[in-house]
């Protein structure tokens, strides 16, 4: 019964059994020619091959190889090159690339012929890279140029500008090809961030994990040898903000800067000055704020870091102007401040219904107990009203007060010294009501940090209390 059976089945498919015995030859032959066609190139000496692989990256990819270990061929997960330990110059003599592994995945018509070498794509793995300001336009045109398809695993990017170190990016994973293509992770201050690149990359969305912070940056013009312009915006926890910028290798300017929270809203206008020294001018126009926020500034603490003071030049104009029907004690207030290699100068300017204060100061903060030194001006044409504002009460009407005073503030010590306060008539306080003013002042606004000095209650205390 069996026999007959498997006679049965000879007959009817001996075709299909020789074919399937006759494949299993071709497939043997098949395989045995991939392990040949694989295994044979790890014999071949690279080291002939190491300036065309050179002359290569240079030409195509724009990575000036300098120093190279050992090539090697791999053939698994895909055929490609390894090589270990490649130092290299990136655009300028300031800026270079140093790769501990370059993988070079080649076409395989170049495996055996030489001459038909071309690259499909690279992967860079631990890399540190060091790059100057000015080479980022090029950084740009490395990285995120379609035809060159890289790959970057764990890259350690270091930004500097004439060797003074401006922001380190570290573990940068990136491909500008592929599923993932112009999407970075990686990270920056210590926090976990995340990028992606769109239209070329005209549009970067960026994003600090774990901290609330987004922002998106909107190229909307570009010329190739001198300037960008775009749009940056964002969200920093609840605050919101956008600017227009316009930036050169020299500034970088912008307007219509809006910023706006629960706390503080402001629009802002102003450049940042970057060569030949760095500069910053500010003019803002404070719409709203939450008086509390003064509170948490801690002046003492900020004085700490007197290296990153003396580096600042800055120039800032602050504008505020009470809304109508509120009821802000101040109606409008005009700052401007001046900082210069620790040294800040400062113009007030604001009223109080109908009364004008103007004072001129300055400080210089990199003094080990810096010294505020101010003279004031107080111009009221109704001292009753004034008063009137602190809940005070005084019974003359349309009675003029005008007063100058000037001295000096230690912020670290809370001591205050009145040199002189002369009235309108030319009349000088005498010496014995100036160190009552003093002891009062120290002892009811200045009993606590600077910024209490502030404080609307102690306001009105002081005044009762020298009234």
């Amino acid at each position: 019964m069996i026999n007959k059976f498997y006679k049965i089945i000879h007959n009817k498919f001996s075709r299909f059994f020789k074919f399937i015995f006759f494949i299993r030859y071709l497939l043997s032959i098949f395989f045995v020619s991939i392990v040949l066609f694989l295994s044979i190139p790890h014999f071949f000496d690279y080291k002939k091959k190491e300036d065309l692989i050179k002359n290569y990256l240079a030409n195509i990819y724009e990575l000036e190889i300098q120093k190279m270990g050992e090539i090697k061929f791999r053939s698994f997960p895909v055929p490609h090159y390894e090589i270990l330990n490649l130092f290299t110059k990136v655009h300028s003599e300031e800026s270079n690339l140093k790769i501990k592994k370059l993988l070079i995945y080649p076409k395989l018509t170049g495996i055996y012929n030489f001459k038909n070498f071309k690259i499909e794509r690279i992967k860079l793995e631990n890399n540190d890279m060091e790059v100057n300001l000015g080479d980022m336009k090029f950084l740009q045109k490395l990285f995120f140029n379609p035809e060159k398809k890289m790959r970057f695993e764990n890259l350690n990017i270091n930004i500097k500008d004439k060797n003074k170190e401006i922001i380190i990016l570290k573990n940068i994973n990136f491909k500008n090809y592929g599923y993932k293509k112009n999407k970075i992770d990686g990270f920056v201050f210590n926090e976990k961030f995340k990028a992606s690149l769109l239209d070329n990359p005209t549009i970067i969305n960026f994003k600090i994990l774990k901290t609330g912070i987004k922002t998106k940056l909107q190229i909307t013009e570009k010329n190739k040898d001198s300037y960008v312009t775009g749009i940056f915006e964002g969200k920093i926890l609840n605050s919101n903000f956008k600017l227009n910028f316009f930036y050169n290798k020299n500034l970088i300017k912008f307007d219509k800067f809006y910023f706006r929270d629960k706390k503080i809203s402001l629009d802002s206008q102003g450049y940042l000055q970057l060569k030949p020294f760095s500069k910053i001018k500010i003019s803002s126009e404070v719409n709203n704020i939450d008086k509390k926020i003064f509170n948490k500034l801690d002046i003492t603490y900020l004085l700490q870091f007197k290296n990153l003071i003396k580096k600042i030049n800055s120039q800032n104009e602050i504008n505020f102007k009470s809304k109508i029907f509120s009821s802000d004690l101040i109606n409008d207030f005009y700052l401007k401040t001046d900082l210069a290699y620790g040294r800040l100068l400062i113009s007030k300017n604001f009223s109080i219904s109908k009364t004008n204060f103007i004072c001129e100061s300055n400080i210089n903060l990199l003094d080990q107990f810096p010294i505020l030194y101010f003279e004031c001006s107080i111009k009221s044409p109704d001292k009753k009203d004034l008063l009137k504002k602190f809940e005070i009460n005084y019974k003359t009407k349309n009675e003029a007060l005008n007063f100058l005073v000037n001295g000096n503030l230690n912020i670290k010590n809370n001591k205050i010294n009145f040199n002189t306060i002369k009235l309108e008539n030319q009349f000088e306080i005498n010496a014995e009501d100036l160190q009552f003013l003093k002891s009062s002042f120290e002892n009811i606004l200045f009993d606590e940090k600077f910024i209490r000095i502030f404080n609307l209650s102690k306001i009105k205390k002081f005044i009762s209390e020298i009234s």
